[in-house]
């Protein structure tokens, strides 16, 4: 399996035009993050987790001619506001573009590509093909894909484990039977916002607490904001187990 992160950032605490911060002015690579994204290859099949406002500028970039599917953890913009762009894939690969979501995250993609799903669509719409999920485990084409339920403040969200990777975004909550599904899993992704507490997205320390009692042999954090600080910097208070994740960042598994 090939991990590759598409992005790492969040829209949380995006600093103003003129932002004098240090990690604004830093000219470390990565430090530049774009909403929090990831691209997976395995057993044949390449999938994405999540697909925000930088879709586009994130799949050119790791040139990824092949999609077969998209895996959405909840409905918020910075996760979805990239979907129209499948369309290129839709032309290249003369399919529609299987995605997969709760009911409550479908039904929102109906509300913002309204137009996708019109009767009479307007020729050169994307193509969507919506296949609801639950927190059960499913089988995506040769794959099985185990949900996990995580919430963002009061908000149900998905993360998904595939073999031996988990990915976590958006939560500051796993509930105990989370945590059981996570047993044995060998890279563990999560976010980690900022040091402060916050209402909805884990802080560092609570990032960490939460990285040592899953226990996997590599944890990655993502969805940073600046508030965080430098790459450089936060890289040097982690244990060795633990690591910032950067836009760009590829792993095999």
């Amino acid at each position: 399996m090939k991990v590759t992160f598409l992005g790492t950032g969040t829209s949380q605490g995006v600093p103003v035009i003129g932002c004098e911060c240090e990690v604004c002015r830093s000219l470390d690579y990565r430090d530049k993050r774009l909403r929090s994204s990831v691209h997976i290859s395995v057993n044949g099949q390449s999938l994405v987790i999540d697909s925000g406002p930088d879709f586009r500028q994130q799949m050119l970039r790791e040139r990824i001619k092949k999609l077969d599917a998209i895996l959405l953890t909840h409905s918020h913009k910075d996760h979805i506001a990239g979907l129209d762009d499948v369309r290129a894939y839709n032309f290249s690969q003369q399919m529609d573009m299987p995605v997969y979501g709760t009911a409550s995250s479908l039904r929102q993609l109906e509300v913002e590509f309204y137009y996708a799903f019109e009767k009479n669509k307007y020729p050169g719409t994307p193509q969507l093909q919506l296949t609801e999920i639950t927190e059960e485990p499913f089988a995506l084409n040769n794959i099985t894909v185990v949900p996990l339920p995580v919430l963002h403040f009061r908000l149900p969200v998905l993360g998904f484990r595939i073999q031996d990777f988990s990915y976590i975004t958006d939560a500051n909550q796993i509930p105990e039977e989370t945590y059981e599904r996570l047993k044995g899993t060998k890279v563990m992704v999560i976010n980690a916002l900022q040091r402060e507490k916050h209402i909805s997205h884990f802080n560092l320390e609570e990032a960490l607490t939460a990285a040592d009692r899953i226990g996997a042999n590599q944890t990655y954090f993502i969805h940073v904001s600046h508030k965080l600080g430098q790459h450089k910097l936060v890289e040097k208070e982690l244990p060795k187990s633990v690591a910032l994740a950067f836009d760009g960042l590829t792993i095999e598994i």
